[in-house]
């Protein structure tokens, strides 16, 4: 089974955190590809794999600009992805209360709305905490990944 992380990012955080996922756990499953959300839409969950959303929030609790276009198509261009198993790992800073980690919790819920199946908790990280993302993805992920590759459909 392929692991496919979606990432969305102003600052390249999540790119970073996601880089680390892909370096990280590659023991964990057969393979790992890392894109960015740039140009892609509702399609980019056809593929047969665990997604991960890997989003930061931007503004006032939206997604990044280069996440736009896929967050808009789940509206736009709507369809039953029920055969799709994901996760969530959502960067925001707490400081900002009423929209913390926004994108990543506003991608969880248009999926869901379309079917598809979250496994386990979406992963906050709090960017006021001066904590690494990077480094605590990595073992949210070595956590979540069992659960998820044991979710996913049979192929």
């Amino acid at each position: 089974m392929k692991l496919k992380i979606l990432v969305g990012t102003m600052t390249s955080t999540a790119d970073y955190v996601a880089q680390a996922i892909q370096m990280d756990c590659a023991d964990l499953v057969d393979e790992i590809t890392v894109t960015l959300m740039d140009g892609l839409d509702i399609s980019a969950f056809d593929e047969d794999a665990i997604y991960l959303i890997c989003t930061s929030t931007y503004g006032s609790g939206d997604v990044p600009d280069n996440a736009r276009a896929l967050y808009d198509s789940l509206d736009t261009q709507p369809r039953d992805i029920g055969h799709v198993r994901y996760g969530v790992i959502a960067l925001g800073d707490r400081t900002y209360v009423q929209t913390f980690c926004n994108g990543g919790r506003r991608f969880d819920e248009r999926l869901q709305d379309l079917g598809a199946r979250r496994i386990g908790e979406v992963w906050c990280h709090d960017a006021s905490a001066g904590t690494q993302p990077e480094g605590l993805g990595v073992e949210w992920c070595r956590q979540w990944l069992p659960q998820a590759l044991a979710a996913a459909p049979a192929t």
